[in-house]
């Protein structure tokens, strides 16, 4: 097997359509609606339009709801609120169809599917569909240690690549990505300090369960520590997610530069998946034109990575549960979008949508 250069990504990876971009704002144009009136619907229609390459913009069909799962070591450092190596209680939840994404996730026709990539768990707690992808058994506690040694770095990634493929071909037309972990935030964060040049206090926040002072104090002693671990490999995206990534950060990370390779559009969720877009973009620039930013989580890090990549949330509700959820709630807008792009009626010939009555 040949090594994977994330740099290759940067050649395969084109931007949506923008001359279908541009018929999909003409057509907007002669719908009966006056433009304008449908705020920032109109947007997401022709960012999606523009994805599938084609006007009007299909409905959208098989949506599918992707969470990578697995523990980071930095949770021992007493990080996070909840028990460091917890994480399969979450998939547990999410398989039960007792947690906030699955149960909207069934309410808005969205499949959803769990991939372990480095739970700290027996693999007998859960389907064999779950847990046959991991990568590795946890991670190092990166701000002593590498996450990752680089070969497991490759095969996450390569794992998310292959998750991405599966989904593409089996007819998934849109995304809604998110995580399943314990320290997540932690290396999320870190992350994002590295890859903007900015100190850990910036990028530090509570977390999906809030912490408190003196745990919040720790976790922006263990960004600050990992940084320096992290600066040395800032040119070497692998190298970068071996030393204070984790498997599920490359998996994900590997998966939206996929996901934009075979044109399929993704929502992101919180500041996990905005740090593995961070990573991601430094290896294909074009890449982000594929995402959507489905929700403001309230993370620092997550608002840092956004503006970095010039992706507007969609939503801002306060949704800190994680999981996906917040992106999740921004589906069925996106969904909006496209029924009304694709179904609204055009004006009749030589009358402007201005023309109609509105009351």
């Amino acid at each position: 097997m040949t090594t994977l250069n994330l740099d290759d990504f940067s050649d395969l990876i084109e931007r949506p359509d923008g001359g279908v971009r541009r018929d999909a704002e003409e057509r907007r144009g002669r719908l009966g609606v006056p433009p304008g009136a449908l705020g920032r619907l109109d947007e997401l229609a022709e960012w999606l339009a523009a994805a599938q390459g084609r006007v009007p913009v299909k409905p959208i069909e098989r949506p599918r709801v992707v969470l990578f799962a697995a523990d980071h070591g930095i949770a021992a450092g007493g990080v996070s609120a909840r028990p460091a190596g917890g994480a399969h209680e979450l998939v547990r939840a999410v398989l039960d169809g007792t947690s906030p994404v699955s149960i909207l996730a069934e309410r808005f026709g969205a499949g959803v599917r769990v991939i372990d990539a480095g739970l700290d768990c027996d693999p007998q707690l859960l389907p064999e569909e779950v847990v046959r992808h991991r990568v590795r058994r946890g991670s190092g506690r990166i701000d002593v240690e590498d996450a990752l040694t680089a070969e497991e770095a490759e095969a996450a990634l390569r794992l998310g690549i292959r998750i991405a493929d599966e989904e593409a071909d089996s007819g998934t037309d849109l995304v809604v990505l998110g995580d399943l972990s314990v320290g997540g935030t932690t290396v999320a964060a870190t992350l994002v300090a590295a890859l903007c040049g900015t100190d850990a206090s910036v990028v530090t926040g509570r977390g999906g369960r809030p912490i408190d002072d003196l745990a919040w104090m720790r976790k922006c002693a263990a960004i600050r520590d990992s940084l320096r671990r992290a600066r040395p490999v800032l040119g070497d995206q692998t190298a970068l997610l071996a030393a204070v990534g984790g498997a599920d950060v490359a998996a994900i990370t590997g998966f939206l530069l996929q996901s934009a390779v075979r044109r399929t559009p993704v929502i992101l969720d919180g500041i996990v998946s905005a740090a593995c877009g961070l990573v991601a973009q430094r290896a294909a620039f074009r890449a982000p034109d594929w995402w959507l930013a489905g929700q403001s989580s309230g993370e620092p890090g997550q608002a840092k990575a956004l503006d970095r990549m010039a992706l507007n949330p969609v939503l801002d509700h306060g949704v800190t549960v994680g999981e996906g959820t917040g992106a999740l709630l921004a589906l069925p807008l996106v969904q909006a979008a496209a029924a009304l792009a694709a179904e609204l009626p055009e004006t009749s010939s030589g009358e402007t949508p201005t023309d109609q009555k509105t009351d």
